[in-house]
């Protein structure tokens, strides 16, 4: 299927939406308006991720992320272009959350849209990939016992490392 001029022009002006922030989001109100109005979406991914009650099977009592603004939204802002680049993206948003966090809060949100499921949801889960390995955010968990900032997981390391190849040529 080829697009039409229309969905390329479309497509080049969309402006992706990032977001650091406190406080909680709604990811059915975000989706809404990323896709109100608009016809030429087929397909629209969102993956929430949640703040668990435990971590390393130890009952957490909430977690602490913390960044640098201007270096995590510069970051995700490249990756979410590195995004656009290797899928015919037409919307996508990234919401994600830092400060103290309570089991069963919402951490991150990310919505991908395209005109077909295949690239959205590709594009949603390169973005968490990167997200949960490349982000510049740091977590620290609170157990009743005492606290610990959390290193990177290699498995998280190995996920991502099959998005290494040049945009256009992402891993299937």
């Amino acid at each position: 299927m080829t697009a039409s001029r229309g969905d390329a022009v479309e497509r080049k002006r969309m402006t992706p939406l990032i977001r650091l922030q406190a406080e909680p989001f709604d990811a059915g109100r975000e989706s809404a308006k990323l896709t109100h109005g608009r016809t030429d979406i087929g397909a629209v991914v969102t993956f929430t991720g949640i703040c668990r009650g435990d971590e390393s099977g130890r009952r957490l009592s909430a977690m602490t992320l913390e960044h640098f603004p201007e270096m995590a939204e510069a970051e995700i802002a490249r990756h979410v272009e590195d995004a656009l680049q290797r899928w015919p993206l037409l919307g996508v948003t990234v919401i994600h959350r830092y400060g103290r966090l309570t089991p069963g809060e919402e951490i991150v949100l990310v919505i991908a849209a395209a005109s077909h499921r295949h690239e959205a949801f590709a594009a949603a889960e390169f973005l968490m990939d990167f997200l949960k390995t490349r982000a510049p955010f740091w977590k620290q968990v609170e157990y009743a016992d005492g606290s610990h900032w959390v290193d990177a997981k290699a498995t998280d390391d190995a996920l991502a490392a099959r998005w290494d190849e040049p945009a256009g040529r992402a891993a299937e």
